[in-house]
């Protein structure tokens, strides 16, 4: 079966289990299932990163229940569409714990939704695990419950902030962020962490993405003299017309920030392809790849796994990564304590120790829940997205 925009498992059912996949059905013990709820912004303007996690679900459940299951139990996932409506997450969440009776949560997959559901989760003492930045989500004293799979927006902005100063060498920088709260929270936090490390930032502000005309912005910025703009905003329609605008202006500058600026919407927003040249967005070591092509052998062995079954061409290859890491922690916690209880499973994740995913290797401590390896936080060449995947930017070995 190939995973694409249209096979989702969407309600309540979850899995059906490998025989319903086209897999031989394996000798399972009447036990019972191992579910996993799955908090998924599935439809709605912000789905696409749930739907390439998704494919990382499906897989990874499937693989499992294919060899038997978890300890004889079927896994099952749980998921509810959230739309990403902090408010249908709540329900959902609720849902899930009380009736659902699940045994774990992944998701939600974004930080507005994520700030309503996290204190419900902490309250149930249900173990969670989840992709969000905004740093405030992982607190193991006040979620103990609560585990972050990918990096937190404060190693984005460290891999940014070095990418400028160590790669680039550039001195003088201008920090552009959207008027989102998240825009204006992580432009703020980076220009004190330019300064702070002996940047001077020539030029700060905040733009609404609708905005038509950002020349104004880029000028006052040129004429600063900032040697690289950084930007933190999730908006691709801001990014194109940043790029489209520093092409008609002639302004040969570095633009390094967001992921949201290696989107392949940009594509046919630019201009020209050129002007998305000299553009470096956030990436990860696990899906960047080299000179030659290569991934690195972990990764490059789970994409051979997906041919044929999951579809790369339209989503991201880290999104299908955490997918299958999530759902594979948890059923290495059960698999370890024999028990499926969340108790047992964040005693688990407390003792991690470069446990090795696809996306990373997690360590994580009764004190520390910021499981991703900071130096696995790197910048790619944002116009060069292939199946998912990225090339290193310049500089790295």
């Amino acid at each position: 079966m190939t995973f694409n925009r249209r096979s989702i498992v969407l309600g309540g059912a979850g899995l059906t289990g490998a025989a319903a996949l086209g897999f031989p059905r394996p000798s399972i013990a009447q036990a019972e299932p191992l579910r996993i709820g799955w908090l998924a912004a599935m439809t709605g303007a912000s789905s696409a990163p749930a739907v390439g996690f998704n494919r990382g679900v499906v897989f990874a459940a499937e693989m499992l229940n294919a060899a038997g299951g978890v300890k004889g139990r079927k896994v099952e996932i749980v998921t509810r569409d959230t739309q990403g409506d902090p408010t249908k997450a709540v329900n959902a969440a609720q849902e899930m714990i009380s009736q659902a009776k699940v045994h774990a949560i992944w998701g939600p997959t974004n930080s507005g939704e994520s700030l309503a559901v996290t204190p419900i989760m902490a309250r149930a003492k249900i173990a969670n695990i989840h992709p969000c930045v905004v740093d405030t989500l992982i607190d193991p004293a006040k979620y103990p419950n609560a585990f972050r799979i990918s990096p937190s927006n404060t190693q984005w902005d460290d891999a940014v902030r070095n990418y400028c100063l160590k790669v680039l060498k550039v001195k003088k920088v201008a920090v552009i962020g959207d008027t989102t709260g998240y825009g204006v929270a992580a432009a703020k936090a980076s220009a004190a962490a330019l300064v702070k490390d002996g940047a001077e930032v020539a030029y700060q502000a905040n733009i609404d993405a609708t905005q038509p005309d950002m020349t104004p912005d880029l000028l006052r910025a040129r004429n600063a003299g900032a040697e690289a703009v950084v930007v933190w905003s999730v908006s691709t329609g801001m990014d194109a017309r940043l790029f489209n605008t520093r092409a008609r202006m002639g302004w040969d500058v570095p633009f390094v920030g967001h992921p949201s600026m290696s989107s392949g919407e940009i594509g046919s927003l630019v201009e020209k392809p050129e002007n998305w040249e000299k553009v470096y967005a956030v990436g990860y070591r696990s899906c960047s790849y080299d000179d030659a092509g290569k991934l690195p052998a972990r990764s490059e062995d789970f994409v051979n796994r997906l041919k044929g079954k999951v579809a790369l061409d339209d989503t991201l290859l880290w999104w299908v990564a955490a997918g299958f890491d999530a759902i594979s922690l948890v059923a290495k916690a059960v698999e370890e304590t024999g028990s499926s209880s969340s108790e047992a499973i964040i005693k688990n994740w407390n003792g991690l120790t470069k446990y090795p995913g696809i996306f990373g290797e997690y360590t994580y401590t009764p004190q520390d829940h910021d499981g991703y390896p900071g130096g696995d936080v790197v910048m790619s060449a944002a116009s060069t997205g292939r199946n998912g995947t990225f090339k290193l930017a310049p500089g790295y070995a």
